[in-house]
């Protein structure tokens, strides 16, 4: 049964034209229909008949004053309560569902989907982006733990080492956190209405480049699909013409010796052996540094309250700030220096390169981590997840594009548990939707990540994955921009263009 699905299935995808860029198609105009449905209702409730007029918003409306325990230094805070998750609403429960939907197209490309959540809980689940930020990390870290799961054990499809490319990490995600800390100094600069323009801009190539990369893979797949097939056919044809003169027993008796296996220097035996294994090393020297810029950001107060009372623009805030660069840096050129090393023990023995795989000479070891400070800098700036931009920069790097969804979404899960941490400690997540979100995030993205898994294997087509984050930024491009419209309509931002700290 499974057999025949799959292969009726591969009979109606193997054509000339690739499908799943119509499916993110059908996508995107649903969502968008959906949200302007959702904006010409008003907040009646359908289940307890409760109407959230202006009195009532008034009531839960509130000042919050408080004092910090080791400083003692008093303040006050405008909030409003998120909106309760018992009993369920028909609100609720459409939120979810296209939640859901949003995380089974985000699966395949392990980049999280951050861009989908963030409009749905903040245009359908009525959350401020206060709650709804945290919400959205909180989802995209339960996928992101599946995705780790299910990739831990799956090898490279080229190369006898783990389908996570550690090194690629290791340069990519310190120098993108790097670049956030300064597109967030930047993102104070410039005005509301500008970030949002640019921001759809920027998702909108993006989007464009990343489903033009899709379909040439899916082109050059078809190419070598059919290929496949007709050596078979020739194969098949040789063999039975064997068979009918007799051949293929005298060549299975045939006393030929067999050729002697290559001998492989023991260095390059080394190399393959440690990379044919997860190294603890690294990740437990980025894990450390990940725990160090956590705390810092913490005590610095990461855009809220700071524990030690460090207030923006002080010489604690800058100090902070300028320690945290430290210790990238330091990291970033331990990591280079490392790499080169390898590299050139690689070249010397005549290591052989799998397609994907980046070679770490001086060139890139410096070309390809600037980059990711850009990317890093436009994830900072416009407050967007890291893997809406690193997927994407990894198909544009060549990384073979399961490689590249396996480490982007390893990557994720360093980010959104970091960010997760930060919004517990500053009392910004709504715990009982919380717990719904971070097993709805996982369930999802372990069923899609399953289903790609098999969709796949069934068509022998990598090209999905680019389909999928090419998919993703095109949605998360709509529904930024629609929740960047209504909220200038409502006159909720436009602010902005100020100071660092104002």
């Amino acid at each position: 049964m499974t057999s025949m699905s799959m292969t009726s299935m591969s009979a109606s995808i193997s054509t000339n034209r690739p499908y799943s860029k119509y499916v993110s198609l059908v996508f995107m105009l649903a969502y968008v229909g959906v949200l302007v449905f959702i904006n010409e209702i008003d907040s009646y409730d359908e289940i307890d008949n409760e109407s959230y007029d202006e009195d009532s918003l008034q009531q839960l409306r509130g000042l919050k004053d408080g004092k910090n325990a080791l400083t003692g230094h008093k303040y006050t805070s405008i909030f409003v309560d998120p909106p309760p998750l018992f009993p369920l609403t028909s609100r609720t429960i459409l939120g979810f569902t296209l939640s859901v939907f949003g995380l089974l197209l985000a699966a395949g490309g392990g980049i999280g989907g951050g861009g989908i959540l963030v409009p749905l809980y903040t245009l359908v689940l009525s959350f401020t982006p206060k709650h709804a930020i945290p919400l959205s990390n909180i989802t995209v870290f339960g996928g992101s733990l599946a995705n780790f799961i299910l990739n831990s054990s799956k090898r490279h499809p080229l190369a006898d080492r783990p389908l996570v490319d550690w090194d690629l990490i290791l340069v990519m995600e310190p120098v993108t956190i790097l670049g956030a800390l300064i597109g967030a100094i930047v993102n104070k600069l410039l005005n509301d209405v500008v970030l949002a323009i640019l921001l759809v801009v920027l998702l909108t190539l993006t989007a464009n480049n990343s489903l033009k990369k899709a379909v040439k893979m899916y082109k050059k797949e078809t190419k070598e699909i059919e290929k496949r097939k007709k050596q078979r056919d020739i194969e098949l044809a040789k063999i039975a013409k064997e068979q009918e003169e007799g051949l293929l027993q005298s060549e299975s008796t045939s006393l030929l010796p067999n050729p002697a296996p290559e001998t492989l220097d023991p260095e390059l035996l080394t190399i393959l052996t440690s990379e044919s294994t997860i190294s603890l090393q690294k990740v437990t020297s980025l894990t450390a540094l990940f725990i160090c810029i956590l705390i810092l950001n913490v005590l610095k107060g990461g855009g809220y309250y700071s524990p030690l009372g460090i207030h923006c623009g002080s010489p604690g805030w800058w100090f902070s700030n300028l320690l945290m660069f430290l210790l990238i840096t330091l990291f970033m050129f331990n990591v280079r220096t490392t790499l080169i090393k390898k590299y050139h023990t690689k070249q010397r023995l005549n290591f052989k390169y799998v397609p994907g795989d980046i070679q770490w000479s001086e060139r890139n070891t410096i070309v390809y981590p600037l980059i990711c400070t850009v990317a890093g800098g436009v994830a900072g700036m416009f407050g967007v997840g890291g893997g809406i931009v690193k997927g994407p920069l990894m198909l544009a790097m060549n990384v073979h594009p399961k490689v590249s969804g396996a480490t982007s979404a390893t990557m994720i899960l360093y980010t959104s548990f970091t960010a997760t941490t930060s919004f517990f400690v500053f009392g910004l997540v709504v715990k009982d939707y919380a717990v719904v979100c971070f097993f709805l995030g996982f369930i999802a993205t372990w069923v899609g990540q399953v289903g790609m898994t098999k969709l796949m294997e069934g068509n022998e087509r990598n090209s999905y994955i680019a389909f999928s984050i090419g998919g993703v930024v095109a949605v998360s491009a709509v529904m930024m921009g629609v929740q960047s419209i209504i909220s200038l309509a409502e006159g909720k931002t436009g602010g902005g263009g100020g100071g660092i700290c104002g």
